[in-house]
């Protein structure tokens, strides 16, 4: 295969990768937008009671301690406490710029995720499994939080492991753990449905666009160091 082709498939899969996210970006905001409109609009229940509804024979005593675990590694007093230590793991390590996309990433999401529960300010659901719940219930802090801390490990794992069943398995996962985690919040019935899946599309639409921007900041600032660079040479 000659290095022309070769440079031809990359670029093909660049843009396949770019389409699809923009497309996923898309998604995702058409459904927040679809969930406010219904819940804040319409006022309609019924998709969040039917989910409730579905769970509610399943709900045990086993089953809810593990969802109490699950649901603990989507805490913020889990996660903050993480994003310091990988915070310092990364200064340590003299890789700034992991160390400066875990930081924006975890305060502009944690504010993001304040700012709009208390803007929309939706009760939690009624009679949860677990009593020590406080604070406005859409979108799920949870769901939104995990998308973007273990969505940033994804994409750290994506371009950092470069052995392929390592990197799938690890990628699969994350993703797993984040999907269960939005599920423990729907179960433990501290958070409707759409509120989780709200969760989801607004962490995945600020890992998305805040990974952008970063890379693009990165970008522009390693070009004038080289610049700077050959100038004093």
């Amino acid at each position: 295969m000659t290095t022309e082709v070769k440079k031809k498939k990359n670029w093909l899969s660049v843009l396949t990768i770019e389409f699809l996210f923009v497309i996923l970006l898309l998604l995702a905001l058409i459904t927040f937008i679809y969930l406010t409109r219904m819940i804040f609009i319409r006022e309609s229940t019924d998709f969040d009671d039917s989910v409730f509804n579905s769970i509610k024979p399943y709900i045990n005593d086993g089953l809810t301690s593990f969802m109490l675990v699950i649901t603990f590694l989507g805490k913020h007093n889990l996660l903050i406490p993480l994003n310091f230590v990988l915070i310092a793991f990364f200064i340590y390590r003299k890789e700034r710029w992991f160390a400066t996309r875990i930081a924006a990433l975890s305060l502009s999401s944690l504010l993001l995720m304040f700012m709009l529960k208390f803007f929309f300010q939706r009760n939690r659901p009624l009679q949860p499994v677990i009593d020590d719940v406080s604070g406005f219930s859409f979108p799920s802090g949870h769901a939104l939080i995990s998308v973007v801390f273990y969505g940033l490990f994804i994409h750290m794992v994506w371009h950092e492991v470069k052995t392929k069943w390592l990197r799938t398995a690890l990628i699969v996962v994350l993703g797993i753990l984040i999907l269960l985690i939005a599920f423990s919040r729907i179960y433990l019935r501290v958070h409707y449905a759409s509120d989780v899946i709200a969760g989801i599309a607004v962490g995945f639409i600020w890992l998305v666009l805040s990974l952008r921007i970063i890379h693009r900041i990165e970008k522009r600032y390693i070009t004038r160091r080289t610049l700077k660079a050959e100038g004093l040479q």
